[in-house]
C-alpha cells in the first residue's frame, strides 16, 4: 500500500476526558486515509495504546468489540472520520491503559502511519505499513 493511496485528512480527537479543554489525540492525514481504508474492510474499529512489552508500545486498531476494555483504561477521545458512503457515523475511540497514560499524561499524541510491519494482531498488519505514535509535550499548543 501507497502512502498516496491512503492520504486523508487531519482528524482531531473529540474530548473525553472531564474537566480537560484541549484535545489529547490526532490522526495524520496519512492515518485517517489508512483508517478509512481499514473501516471499509473490517467495518468499526478502536485504538488501544498500552505500554506493553511486545506491541512495542505502538497503537493497535481492532475491530470494534475484539479487544475489551475495562476500568484499566482511559479513553483520550473519539477520532471522527465523518460518514460513510451510507451516511453512517465513522467514529473510532483510542483508549489508553491507565498505567500508561500515568507516563504520558502530559503529552499531545499523534497517531500516523510508517512503512514497515505492524503487529500481527492490529488490523493494518497485512498492508505493509503500520501507525505509530508521534508525541509532544501537552504544554505545546495543540493543533486547531
Amino acid at each position: 500500500m501507497t502512502f498516496d493511496r491512503i492520504a486523508g485528512h487531519p482528524v482531531v480527537a473529540s474530548i473525553t476526558i472531564v474537566g480537560e479543554a484541549s484535545p489529547r489525540v490526532e490522526l495524520s492525514p496519512a492515518a485517517s486515509g489508512l483508517l478509512a481504508t481499514l473501516w471499509a474492510q473490517h467495518g468499526p474499529l478502536m485504538f488501544h495504546q498500552s505500554g506493553g512489552c511486545c506491541d512495542g508500545s505502538a497503537p493497535m486498531c481492532y475491530p470494534a468489540g475484539e479487544f475489551v476494555t475495562s476500568a484499566a483504561d482511559v479513553l483520550l477521545g473519539e477520532l471522527d472520520l465523518g460518514p460513510d458512503d451510507s451516511g453512517a457515523p465513522r467514529v473510532a475511540p483510542f483508549w489508553m491503559s491507565t498505567e500508561q497514560f500515568a507516563y504520558w499524561r502530559h503529552t499531545y499524541l499523534t497517531v500516523d502511519v510508517v512503512p514497515g510491519r505492524g503487529s500481527g494482531f492490529s488490523v493494518e498488519a497485512p498492508e505493509g505499513v503500520r501507525f505509530l505514535i508521534r508525541s509532544r509535550l501537552m504544554a505545546d499548543e495543540a493543533p486547531a
